[in-house]
């Protein structure tokens, strides 16, 4: 038993269309608000140290002579040198505050407050033996492999100052 209607045929499938289509809008407009509203992701990998401009000048080492014995801070060592250096720091950016997360990362923030992860320079830090001995304990301290990593700061407040 098949029916048809012949009344206003040409009409009906693009009603039905622009039916459907209307139907679907809420939804679309519902995912595009939902991600306007969301908090950016926060920046991985990032490292003011390790990003150097190609143009820039080689910098003076302060304080450093020919015969002052040096350690490398590499890894947690690098990462929590960075972050002490940086942490009462006025300001935003790379040059700004850093700061220590429940996870044990450095982060700092920049002026649209996203967060962007801090990373050790791959080459590590030069710095004088008698301000890295307090370093000496962290994974990365003159290329050791063991130590503290800087979870154990984060999970105690009175350990990072």
């Amino acid at each position: 038993m098949n029916v048809t209607y012949s009344e206003n045929r040409k009409f009906s499938r693009p009603l039905a269309v622009l039916l459907s289509g209307l139907l679907g809008v809420p939804f679309f407009t519902g995912v595009a608000i939902q991600r306007s509203m969301a908090v950016p992701s926060p920046v991985g990998n990032t490292s003011a140290i390790a990003q150097a401009s190609p143009n820039r000048q080689p910098q003076n080492r302060r304080g450093l002579s020919n015969t002052q014995k040096v350690a490398i801070l590499a890894g947690a060592a690098a990462l929590y040198y960075l972050y002490q250096r940086h942490r009462n720091r006025q300001g935003q950016g790379a040059e700004g505050q850093y700061y220590l997360s429940k996870n044990g990362r450095v982060y700092y923030r920049d002026a649209q407050h996203q967060v962007h992860w801090v990373t050790p320079p791959p080459g590590g830090i030069r710095v004088p033996e008698q301000e890295a001995q307090q370093y000496r304990d962290f994974q990365g301290y003159n290329g050791r492999t063991t130590g503290r990593d800087l979870t154990d700061l984060a999970n105690d407040p009175s350990l990072a100052y």
